[in-house]
């Protein structure tokens, strides 16, 4: 890595520029005063004592009360707990915040809108919401056995035992054992259902669609499209009723 490397990397992890490259010549150094560091790091010399003793603040340098003031850099793996412990600190600070600040969206469940979202996460998010959303039926199609997060799994179960009409569509000949613990309808399709697997579909109360497909042929990197209380729900809903009927009757 190059010292300009060095210096970004350390950015990102919240040191301002003058204090990055001071603790950067600082490890070139071992130890130094303000003009060795200000003639490595080509920090002005007059910068690198308020940068220097911020990094003590830090407690990511030593200062010794010499004539003149020298510094030293702490072990890495000190300076590794520093930053690490402050960027938690950081990051619980900002998210407090953002919870303090955050209002709820309103309820969103016919608006009748078409929204898009990209990222498995988010998506494994919001196709568990949907299912919660659920008053009567669900039918969620997961292709492979990766489609299926803990928390959607954990979800599915929730709802079909609490009198929610669960199915869950797979080509997983593991499926039915997956799920022959709970009340939850699991429809295997064979080699034989011409309906390829175009990626994972959520269905609630044949108004609510969620369709995600890959992006790029990562598994992980996932965009997705979802509806609720509209006429194209209705549609795709209707569409996607009429191919597990047609692959179920294709394979009994």
């Amino acid at each position: 890595m190059s010292t300009r490397d060095a210096v970004a990397a350390l950015k990102r992890l919240g040191l301002p520029n003058y204090q990055a490259r001071v603790f950067v010549a600082l490890q070139e150094l071992g130890e130094g005063t303000a003009q060795e560091i200000s003639d490595i790091s080509e920090v002005p010399r007059s910068q690198v004592y308020g940068a220097a003793d911020d990094l003590v603040e830090r407690g990511l340098v030593e200062l010794t009360e010499s004539s003149p003031k020298r510094y030293r850099p702490v072990s890495l793996s000190a300076a590794r707990e520093q930053l690490t412990n402050r960027l938690e600190r950081e990051r619980e600070r900002a998210f407090e915040n953002l919870a303090e600040l955050r209002t709820m969206p309103p309820e969103r469940a016919d608006d009748g809108a078409v929204s898009t979202l990209r990222g498995r996460q988010p998506i494994d998010d919001r196709i568990a919401e949907l299912l919660e959303s659920a008053d009567s039926s669900a039918v969620f199609v997961a292709p492979a056995e990766n489609s299926l997060s803990e928390t959607i799994e954990t979800t599915l179960r929730e709802r079909a035992a609490e009198g929610v009409a669960v199915t869950v569509v797979t080509a997983e000949e593991s499926g039915g054992e997956r799920f022959a613990d709970s009340p939850i309808t699991v429809i295997v399709m064979g080699e034989d259902n011409p309906a390829d697997f175009a990626g994972r579909t959520l269905m609630v109360d044949d108004s609510t669609v969620l369709l995600a497909v890959a992006t790029d042929g990562d598994t992980v990197a996932e965009e997705a499209m979802w509806t609720a209380g509209s006429s194209i729900g209705r549609i795709l809903a209707q569409f996607m009723q009429s191919g597990i009927e047609s692959g179920k009757n294709r394979h009994s």
